[in-house]
């Protein structure tokens, strides 16, 4: 067995006096905003065979983080997972995202690299072949088990040059919406946006129609936003009704299942065939939530996608607290088109809140 095999993971913890080489981290970009650079190569890091660096995924729930990015004195997304990493490697490192995000947004899969030298312990300042990524993962997972909040979910060694922000190919950005004049569950708390009134899919959609593509996106651009210009291509921009979450089944729904069992024998069923038809409707109530005792009212569950390359600083939020305007009425699809046009923030809806924004997917043509 080779000495690769023979370090165990307490072996890898302890500190050594040789410092990182990790390359200087770029400016602050918070939120959606992401300015899109040409790929920067770095030298130094080519010149040095001895560094692997790693595309990392993660995903986390950011109620109690004050932001992806590091800040002294406050829990952020990098701040934990840096303290992840110097504990399984022993040394400091500096961790890059790929995306930015507020405190209080989610992240299904946002992504960062990092640059690991992996040092031998019984033998100090020889330098060993690189970690495999499942072991990178599994590692840093086991020093962040206690934070509750954040994991991480793929690993895999890219070449030094590979830049988690400048080489992202699209990001996704989900928006969940729960409408109804019922509470919102303690289930629900601080992971969407609550609004009481009832909401006009339609009209909401037909505003997705007018906000889709390329514009000037001014009137959707925060103060504070670095980016050079506002012009961005919109890909995608939908607003989709969804089964409210956490779901369990209805007594109807356990019922069907068990006729199709006795039909076709156990299968797992999509989303679609077993449930969708249960979905109450928007800020309405089937017979039975109303009389049966101890059941919660159902809301309806919306979610806006808004699928781009990059985004202005808080462009999803501002998107949404304009559809949002529009499903209660609020808005007319010729405000919507007198929004865009007056190239303004100051004409906008008043931004979403950032509980119901999530981190979806940041896409990339990977080696």
């Amino acid at each position: 067995m080779t000495e690769n095999h023979e370090h165990t993971l307490e072996a890898n913890l302890e500190s050594t006096d040789r410092p990182s080489k990790i390359a200087k981290t770029e400016e602050d970009i918070s939120d959606e905003e992401e300015e899109q650079k040409p790929a920067v190569h770095d030298s130094s890091m080519s010149q040095n065979p001895r560094i692997q660096r790693y595309l990392v995924a993660i995903e986390y729930i950011g109620t109690r983080f004050s932001g992806s990015q590091k800040q002294p004195n406050f829990r952020t997304v990098v701040g934990v997972l840096e303290d992840a990493f110097h504990k399984f490697i022993g040394q400091p490192v500096s961790i890059s995202l790929s995306s930015r995000t507020d405190a209080g947004v989610h992240a299904l899969s946002n992504v960062c690299h990092v640059d690991i030298e992996r040092i031998s312990k019984r033998k100090p300042g020889e330098v060993l072949s690189p970690h495999e990524p499942a072991v990178v993962r599994k590692a840093v997972n086991h020093f962040l088990q206690n934070e509750g909040d954040i994991s991480v979910i793929d690993v895999r060694c890219v070449p030094s040059d590979f830049h988690a922000r400048h080489k992202a190919q699209e990001r996704t950005y989900f928006y969940r919406l729960l409408s109804g004049p019922e509470p919102l569950s303690a289930f629900e708390k601080d992971r969407a946006w609550h609004v009481p009134e009832e909401l006009n899919l339609s009209a909401m959609q037909e505003a997705c129609r007018v906000l889709v593509g390329h514009h000037d996106f001014s009137s959707f651009r925060a103060a504070g936003c670095q980016a050079k210009s506002p012009i961005r291509t919109l890909d995608e921009l939908t607003v989709t009704e969804v089964i409210p979450s956490p779901y369990f089944p209805s007594v109807m729904d356990r019922k069907q299942n068990e006729v199709s069992d006795d039909l076709h024998g156990c299968r797992c069923k999509s989303e679609t065939d077993s449930h969708l038809n249960s979905v109450p409707s928007i800020g309405k109530a089937t017979s039975k939530e109303v009389l049966e005792f101890g059941r919660r009212r159902s809301h309806c569950c919306l979610v806006i996608t808004a699928r781009a390359r990059s985004f202005l600083y808080h462009q999803v939020r501002l998107l949404v607290g304009v559809l949002k305007a529009v499903g209660t009425g609020s808005l007319t699809i010729s405000d919507v088109e007198r929004i865009l046009e007056a190239k303004d923030v100051i004409a906008a809806s008043p931004m979403a809140p950032a509980c119901g924004l999530y981190l979806g997917e940041v896409s990339y043509d990977l080696p």
